[in-house]
Order: C-alpha cells, then structure tokens, then sequence
C-alpha cells in the first residue's frame, strides 16, 4: 500500500491535469460539468465501453453516434430488431458483443426503474460486462470507488514503478498497484484521467514525460527507460487458415446470403456462404496457388457453375489468420438454394455485412442487375 502522503500527491497531480486537459468525448461528461453536479448516463458509459474493446477511440466515435441517434436510451436498445443492431454493428468486429449488448439492454431494460445498476457485482452478474467494464460503470458513471485498468493505465502503472515483468505476466502485479492509488475521492474522473494520460501523454512510442504531471515520481523516466515498458512477452505465430466465399447472383440481381449461427466467430451475421475455413496440413504447401484449388462441391451452397475469379482476401481474427478465395457463379431465376437465401438486388447494402464479407464483396467489380429472363 502507498503511503497516504504519496496518494495524495499523485491524485492532486493527476486530477489538477484532467480538469485542465480532459478530452472531449461523446459518451463523456467532462470535470466542469461533473463539478456542477451533472451525472453521467450509465447508458452511454456502457455502450462505449463496448465498443472501446479491441477499438480505438477515432473508429468508435461514428458508431457511437449512430447508435445513440437511433436508439437514445436502452429502452430504446432493448425493443431494437437483432438484424438491425447487428448491420449497425458490422465492422466494429467481435460480433458476440453486438450479441451480448442487445442481451445486457433487456436484461437492464427489464429491471426496476429500467437503469444500470451501480454496484459491481450486479454489473458483473449483465451479460458481456466482464471485471474491468463493471468497474469503469460504476466508478465513472455511479462515482463508487473501484479500480479502473486498460491498457493505457497499464502502461501508466507500469511506468510509473519500473515494472520489468512482460505483459500478461505482470497484469495482476499492475492492477495492484493501481489499486493501491485508486481515491474514494472523484474516483470516475480520476479513472478518466488516467486512461487520457496514457493516451495523449504517456503514449505506447515516445511517451511526451515533460508534459507528464506525475513525472517526478515516475521511475521509469528516472531510470531512462520509460519507452521501453511495459515489456510484452512473445506472441505466439498465429495459424492460417483457408477456405472459399461463394458470391452468387441470379439473373435478376438478387446475392445469395446466408446469415450464421448465432454463436461463435460473425455468429448472427449476414455473410456470403462460405466453405469451412480450414488449416492446411503443416508439410502442405500453403501458399496462396496451393489454397486456389477448386472448392470441393460438398461446400457449394447450391450446385452451380462455380467460377474461381483468382481474387483473394485476407482477414486476420484473434486467433488466426484467414485466406479466402472468390469463387462466383451466375444463377438462373427459379434456384432453389441449399444453403442461404435471395437478398433482392435493390435491397442488398454492403455495409450491412462485417468487414470481412464487405472485403469479398470488394474484391470483385460488382454484377450488374440482369433482365429477367436475359
């Protein structure tokens, strides 16, 4: 544990720094405003801390827009259609979120009052609310103390007392000694502080320790090390894996989609058909000709004339990489798919598809609408 003298010094330093420098941020309400009594929407706290995992702050702020546009208030979230929420979603990635959220909106919906409790346990209790997410909720919007770590208060934390374990290793180490500063006084704003600390100060590539308000305690800065930590353990080679998007359209414009089971990787989503993804043996040549052979017809989602168009697509997901090739085929009118269904021409939208299936979609000039019967 710090001691009270050195906690208190660093809360003045860090909170005297926010309210001179705070971001402005959508889902934010800011020192001045909190100052004058003005509590945070809970509801806006947990939708952009949503989208702020795995994501940065510059990619969310468009879909936190359209979201709240569209659905002001988990009220509103909670009666959305599933199919909508995940178009709007598409190309945030990490679809069991999209999933989880609209699950948590009628969890909360559903509750007294139909607002977001303020305790963690009964946050972690909501569907996708892991640890750190019930702490950001209840300490920035609620104001209860709680400890508060992403990445950029790791990295903070790790700084500030020469942490030379690597990442992941050194997660609970850091988490502790975050803990040990956390203040039951403004602990939301305090939290917000830190995490734009490291954002704009004490940034992953030379860190800017002259503008830092707590550089005179930073060891690291001491030890002229600072653009060194955290240190991060080697990462793991990821597999890749292969397989084919089959892109049909009927002669009348219509795409042939499928939409993917509710679980696992784009589960919920509106994709093109594809093959299973498949990892080549390890004494197989997997290059990128070695993966173009002809799709096996037990994958075609309907019998058809498929042509390999040579395009090719990389994706990369957690855990692997992902090669797809373009196989495509003309469809007459009357097709009776095996897999999937007829998206009309006039109706199908791009955007409404996850970035990987936007890539596919990209990788070909687009078909133009046949007449019927051509």
């Amino acid at each position: 544990m710090r001691d009270q003298k050195y906690a208190g010094q660093h809360m003045a330093a860090v909170l005297g720094w926010y309210d001179a420098n705070a971001r402005e941020l959508p889902w934010r309400t800011g020192p001045a405003d909190r100052a004058r009594g003005v509590m945070p929407d809970p509801y806006r706290v947990w939708l952009s801390e949503i989208m702020l995992q795995q994501t940065t702050v510059v990619v969310v702020a468009g879909y936190f827009a359209r979201f709240t546009a569209r659905w002001p208030n988990v009220a509103a979230l909670a009666a959305a259609n599933d199919a909508d929420v995940m178009a709007e979603w598409a190309g945030l990635g990490y679809y069991a979120r999209a999933r989880n959220l609209l699950k948590c909106a009628r969890l909360v919906a559903a509750l007294p009052g139909g607002r977001f409790p303020a305790s963690q346990p009964a946050l972690l209790a909501l569907p996708g609310i892991g640890p750190y997410t019930a702490a950001a909720i209840s300490t920035i919007a609620h104001d209860q103390a709680a400890t508060v770590v992403d990445g950029n208060i790791e990295r903070v934390m790790a700084r500030l007392f020469a942490v030379q374990t690597p990442l992941p290793a050194a997660k609970k180490q850091l988490w502790q000694l975050a803990d040990d500063l956390s203040p039951k006084i403004r602990p939301g704003d305090y939290a917000q502080a830190l995490m734009d600390l490291g954002a704009t100060v004490c940034t992953p590539k030379s860190p800017r320790c002259t503008c830092c308000p707590i550089s005179t305690q930073c060891r690291a800065r001491a030890q002229d090390c600072a653009a060194t930590l955290p240190k991060r353990s080697p990462k793991k080679p990821k597999p890749t894996r292969h397989g084919h998007a089959y892109l049909g359209q009927r002669s009348d414009g219509a795409w042939l989609l499928e939409r993917r089971v509710g679980s696992g990787l784009l589960g919920g989503m509106l994709c093109w058909p594809c093959s299973e993804w498949r990892t080549l043996p390890a004494l197989a040549d997997t290059s990128d000709e070695a993966a173009n052979k002809a799709p096996s017809s037990a994958d075609w989602p309907v019998n058809a004339d498929w042509q390999d168009t040579g395009a090719v697509i990389r994706h990369t997901f957690t855990h692997f990489h992902l090669v797809l090739n373009i196989v495509t085929a003309d469809l007459p009118l009357g097709t009776n798919p095996a897999r999937g269904f007829f998206v009309p021409h006039a109706e199908f939208d791009p955007f409404a598809l996850p970035s990987l299936m936007r890539k596919a979609h990209a990788a070909l000039r687009p078909v133009e609408p046949k007449a019927a019967g051509a």
